[in-house]
């Protein structure tokens, strides 16, 4: 189903390649928090009726059953509305249900991304992905996230194609350039790139200005 909210937060030309929520752990925890909770009104609303108070009136009781319904329902829309979104430009959060909490770092930023697995955690795909940025935020920390190895993947392909793109002078937002020609260097130093080709690459980056 497509999420209106989530595509018109997108730039031109820019396109969503993998949303992902926290592992549907998290929500059971709640689910089953909820249950236990339903069960014990109806329990204890029963007993009273059949051994204490036998009042019809006491049926009313089981209108209590609506809190952990409500509540129910909106654990899972908690859940659903938080988002982790890599896109052709960005890595996003979304978080919120009627309000709505957005964080994103450019993937020009991303200098690195850890990943944490528990045993647990690689037995039922999930984990904590934790991305360093060069920005203002510094850090942003994805908790629980399911399939934390497709998303990091995505993440660090998605930053790949789009380096390739503005060396390349293919579509994308207006590059880097200083720090295009910074990495072209180091490339040039470690001798990936012969001193030719670098001038070539430098003048082309420079031509964008």
């Amino acid at each position: 189903m497509k999420d209106s909210y989530l595509h018109s937060l997108l730039g031109d030309n820019e396109q969503i390649i993998l949303v992902e929520h926290q592992h549907w752990l998290i929500l059971a925890g709640e689910i089953l928090a909820e249950s236990i909770l339903a069960i014990a009104l109806v329990t204890l609303i029963s007993l009273i009726w059949a051994l204490w108070v036998p009042n019809p009136l006491i049926a009313l009781g089981y209108l209590l059953l609506i809190f952990p319904v409500v509540s129910l329902w909106r654990d899972y829309a908690i859940w659903d509305s938080r988002k982790y979104v890599v896109t052709s430009r960005r890595v996003m959060q979304v978080a919120g249900v009627l309000s709505k909490d957005v964080t994103d770092s450019s993937l020009e930023k991303v200098n690195d991304v850890k990943m944490d697995q528990s045993f647990w955690g690689r037995l039922l795909d999930y984990g904590d992905v934790e991305i360093l940025t060069a920005s203002e935020m510094g850090i942003n920390d994805f908790r629980r996230i399911a399939h934390p190895v497709r998303f990091k993947t995505a993440m660090l392909n998605a930053k790949e194609r789009l380096e390739r793109e503005q060396v390349g002078g293919g579509p994308g937002p207006a590059p880097d350039v200083p720090g295009l020609i910074a990495r072209l260097d180091d490339l040039r130093q470690h001798g990936v790139l012969t001193e030719e080709e670098f001038k070539k690459k430098k003048a082309e980056l420079l031509a964008k200005l």
